[in-house]
């Protein structure tokens, strides 16, 4: 049975993506970023969040 790409966990969110599931702006996610609290990959011209990034910040652990 082949796999839907909905099926698979999500490894990177873009900022779009970030936002919605974690109910903060793209303002208050840049703002992290920029403090470095939160972690932000830039691939060609997209920057995407790392899942585990993300979740850290929410669980309150990222640093």
């Amino acid at each position: 049975m082949p796999v839907h790409p909905t099926d698979l966990p999500k490894i990177a969110y873009s900022i779009k993506e970030a936002c919605q599931v974690s109910s903060l702006g793209r303002t208050t996610l840049y703002s992290h970023i920029a403090a470095g609290r939160l972690r932000a990959v830039r691939i060609g011209g997209r920057t995407v969040i790392p899942a585990e990034a993300l979740h850290a910040l929410i669980a309150g652990k990222a640093g």
